[in-house]
């Protein structure tokens, strides 16, 4: 065997191996995919709502004059983002209405994107990257929304 045609051969051993990574790569269900997603995503805005909880008062104070979202009172801006930091992650981690919990994270990172913290824009696009594949795929069929949708409703 030549130099040039060994060279080819191990051209082509790469390739099969890059094939046969990239076929197992594609292969991993999309359920498995979408857990760790629901996951990581609560998991920011569980710990940020546990946060409200300790001292209502300087939650309140930090709503009046850090965030200073427009539109809404402090208080009432501090009990909608508490409420919804506090359930659209249980409702993610059980994959239960998905999509609508992810719109509303969703809406509520553009919220903080747009009008109190600008510059994070870096953490606010990992942030809505999950979001939107979760809005777009769905929960994946390891969740309580894809056992209504198969059970209650007699759909795959």
């Amino acid at each position: 065997m030549n130099n040039s045609t060994a060279s080819i051969s191990r051209r082509s051993s790469l390739l099969d191996a890059g094939r046969r990574v990239v076929n197992w790569l594609e292969a991993i269900p999309y359920a498995l995919l979408a857990i760790p997603l629901r996951v990581a995503v609560a998991t920011v805005f569980w710990n940020s709502g546990m946060t409200k909880l300790p001292n209502w008062h300087m939650t309140v104070a930090l709503f009046t004059d850090e965030y200073k979202v427009p539109l809404l009172p402090p208080q009432v801006a501090a009990y909608m983002a508490a409420t919804i930091e506090l359930t659209t992650p249980a409702m993610l981690v059980l994959g239960l209405f998905t999509r609508p919990a992810a719109a509303v994270l969703l809406g509520m990172t553009a919220v903080i994107q747009i009008f109190v913290y600008p510059m994070a824009w870096p953490t606010h696009i990992q942030w809505a990257a999950m979001l939107f594949v979760l809005l777009a795929r769905g929960p994946g069929k390891l969740s309580l929304d894809w056992l209504i949708w198969r059970h209650l409703l007699g759909r795959t």
